[in-house]
């Protein structure tokens, strides 16, 4: 990614993202993860299913102009039977950040296991919005790529932007960051600091691009002006929440043509996740110990709740809201030594993936019921492998 990385990722900037523990996991665990996530993929092809999704997308999420997904990331807890898939994301943070972590590690420690994941990663990512141009456009590549979020500079992750322009800029391709309201579309073209834009590497977390202030972005994306991954489409595909009440339905799977061995692994790596409805919702109550909470619309592990923690006041907005409630699955732990004492922090495993293949692979260590960064001693940790 450059010498110049230090440029984007200060001292503070370490502490403030990056754990000093790594995370150790067996290789086997690594390829079942992978397993799953092909798994999915191919059950996300089947006709029937995409019917069955795309029936409650937006109306900006109908069309399918080629696409996949730049940064897909699968979220995983690695549970007592194996690894348990949680969460499946579009816009999946951390990528570029994780690269520079795992170089870091190879440096300090060489002979690691995640070296390809170093040493492979700016390639992968060059292939990656390569592949995602000719898609949709047939040949060549974007000659300028604008990274798209709202008041980027004061995002929480606008490292990680400065880390993707910079990469982008050493492999040929003009790269700049910007606010939708940088952004006009004329006469069949997006534009950008007055110059056309090719590609939108889209972080934005309005998934259908439905808010108004967002309306050049939309056009450009109904219009085709623009290669925009990833995209409403995209999304509706595969991140929509209640897409894992279709993931852990087997028997409607099965109907739908995928095969018995990846009806297996989504079986078994996959927690049974279902709506939450009038007519179930007393069974919920009675059970909430065994479930998880989570917004149909929500991001980031906002309004999100472990149904031992909640309250009857809570679950009655709940139920008057869009949600789904996922059979909880405990996280893994790591001892970390805090401020001179020891304390056992939460693991979960992200995959960041293209077309199915792994483009780099790490965890997180966080207290409380979802991921945060606000955890002394948390925050991203290299994936190591052992057998």
């Amino acid at each position: 990614m450059g010498d110049d990385t230090h440029d984007v990722l200060s001292s503070s900037a370490w502490k403030q993202f990056f754990s000093d523990a790594a995370i150790f996991v067996p290789g086997r665990d690594l390829d079942h993860m992978l397993a799953i996530v092909r798994a999915l993929e191919v059950a996300a092809a089947l006709p029937g299913y995409q019917r069955r999704v795309l029936s409650w997308a937006p109306q900006n999420a109908q069309i399918n102009p080629g696409p996949l997904g730049a940064f897909m990331g699968y979220d995983f807890h690695l549970g007592e039977e194996g690894p348990q898939l949680i969460e499946v994301n579009t816009n999946a943070g951390g990528a570029f950040l994780n690269a520079v972590l795992a170089r870091a590690q190879l440096r300090c420690c060489g002979g690691s296991t995640n070296a390809s994941w170093a040493e492979d990663f700016d390639a992968a990512v060059i292939a990656q919005f390569e592949s995602e141009w000719r898609t949709q456009r047939g040949s060549g590549r974007p000659e300028r790529i604008a990274i798209v979020d709202d008041q980027p500079s004061g995002q929480y992750l606008y490292p990680e932007f400065r880390l993707a322009q910079q990469l982008l800029r050493n492999n040929g391709i003009d790269a700049v960051i910007f606010s939708p309201s940088d952004l006009r579309y004329e006469s069949g073209e997006l534009y950008g600091g007055g110059k056309r834009i090719d590609l939108v590497y889209n972080r934005l977390v309005d998934f259908g691009l439905e808010m108004p202030e967002h309306a050049a972005l939309r056009s450009a994306w109904l219009d085709g002006g623009a290669v925009i991954t990833p995209n409403p489409y995209t999304h509706a595909l595969f991140a929509d929440k209640r897409n894992l009440t279709v993931f852990s339905d087997r028997a409607t799977l099965l109907d739908w043509g995928l095969s018995p061995e990846y009806f297996e692994l989504l079986r078994r790596g996959i927690p049974r996740t279902v709506p939450v409805t009038a007519s179930n919702g007393e069974d919920l109550w009675q059970q909430r110990r065994q479930w998880f909470f989570k917004p149909v619309a929500g991001h980031g592990s906002k309004g999100v709740y472990r149904g031992s923690k909640l309250t009857k006041s809570t679950f009655a907005r709940i139920l008057e809201s869009d949600y789904i409630a996922q059979t909880y699955v405990p996280p893994s732990g790591r001892l970390v030594l805090v401020d001179g004492a020891r304390e056992v922090l939460k693991v979960d495993v992200r995959l960041y993936t293209y077309r199915g293949t792994l483009l780099l692979a790490a965890a997180r260590l966080y207290r409380g019921q979802t991921t945060n960064f606000r955890t002394p001693g948390g925050g991203f940790a290299p994936l190591l492998l052992v057998e």
